[in-house]
């Protein structure tokens, strides 16, 4: 379990000492494995900006393998790894790459593609399943008039954050990069939870990213790595990936620390990601079968660690809610919202001006932790339904 003090989210009956934290709201919370910190310690190091860290070489020669691609580059953050991509492919500034309207990409990275690449976002609608229309695609292709900026890139993002973890299909992948071939434009894939996308689909990653130019993947998510993200494609681009990682400052000296955590996690979180699903699944299967009016989960189309927790009822807000079940209210414990040793339950999760509410497991969250916060959830969501 993730714990921490709790002493601003508790209320009522609970103080910050008689709590049990499970946190819920990202797996980005998720921290080193006793193994993974092991190797941290024992990491042999170099100079990464001199080229001469051994660590920092194996992880990226690892990841250009695992990806079947030709070469790899390690980054400080997803963000980094995705405004290089954009960078690298977009490298005329003023000209444009496609991203749908709900990626990671276009809502939370602060605009960079143009603050810093000085490159265009067009965005087209996402479908419900992380897709868009290819039809509305063909559309969005531009440059044939100097009056139009040169559509270049298309971005996709997998497994898809905003649309709850969705993983894409991979006929649609290979149909899209099919026509950004014909149009002469690349594609690069947000695949900060690819290996989930993997998980989901029993498949090679190689597999899942084979119809496209680029992609990065997190470590510092469900990997459990305390920071970075690696951006894998094809020789010639890393390279230049590399020259502009120096401009934002991503050169990094002794950095095989952190490449050492990386490597740990390929061999020991990611066989493991299944357990995470199997973990989110449970707490779905358990909001499903309370039939509530308010809260829904669509158990049809989960596919991986990320849940959305639909609110129906106009008068409940997503905060409202977060904040209710990170607080423990008087009563709670005579009603046995407790873990084996009286603990009172502190759920958090996600919520902002959103009609749901996210919930990310991770591999630090246990069996307990599950059957602790579905106990809270019950209660909680009775209490609504209590309410209408």
């Amino acid at each position: 379990m993730y714990s921490q003090t709790a002493a601003d989210e508790v209320g009522g009956d609970g103080s910050a000492n008689n709590v049990r934290v499970v946190d819920f709201r990202s797996d980005t919370l998720s921290v080193p494995t006793p193994s993974m910190r092991q190797a941290i310690f024992e990491a042999v190091v170099g100079d990464d900006v001199y080229g001469e860290d051994p660590t920092v070489r194996k992880l990226e020669q690892r990841s250009a393998a695992l990806f079947g691609k030709e070469a790899a580059l390690f980054v400080p953050s997803g963000t980094m790894a995705n405004l290089l991509a954009i960078m690298v492919h977009c490298s005329r500034r003023g000209t444009e790459a496609v991203v749908g309207d709900m990626a990671h990409g276009f809502l939370y990275e602060q605009g960079g593609a143009a603050q810093i690449a000085g490159v265009l976002l067009s965005t087209i609608r996402n479908n419900p399943d992380g897709t868009f229309c290819l039809n509305e695609l063909s559309k969005k292709f531009r440059g044939f008039d100097v009056h139009e900026p040169d559509t270049v890139l298309v971005m996709v993002e997998n497994t898809h954050n905003m649309c709850g973890g969705k993983v894409l299909p991979l006929d649609w992948l290979e149909n899209l990069y099919k026509m950004c071939t014909e149009k002469g434009a690349k594609v690069h894939m947000d695949g900060a939870r690819v290996f989930n996308a993997a998980a989901h689909l029993n498949l090679p990653v190689s597999r899942i990213v084979r119809d496209v130019d680029s992609v990065c993947f997190c470590l510092s998510k469900g990997l459990a790595c305390p920071v970075g993200s690696v951006l894998v494609g094809s020789a010639e681009f890393i390279k230049e990936a590399h020259r502009l990682r120096k401009a934002l400052g991503g050169g990094m000296r002794q950095v095989g620390f952190l490449a050492a955590a990386g490597l740990c996690a390929l061999d020991e979180i990611v066989p493991k990601l299944k357990d995470d699903h199997a973990r989110t699944r449970r707490v779905a299967e358990a909001i499903d079968q309370l039939g509530s009016p308010i809260f829904k989960v669509d158990l049809e189309n989960l596919h991986s660690n990320i849940l959305m927790v639909q609110i129906l009822s106009k008068t409940v807000h997503s905060s409202d809610l977060a904040h209710r079940l990170a607080t423990v209210y008087p009563g709670e414990a005579e009603a046995g919202v407790v873990d084996s040793q009286g603990k009172s339950i502190v759920l958090k999760l996600s919520a902002r001006d959103w009609s749901f509410a996210r919930i990310v497991i991770y591999t630090n969250i246990t069996d307990e932790d599950v059957e602790l916060a579905i106990k809270k959830i019950r209660y909680v969501f009775r209490e609504y339904e209590n309410d209408l």
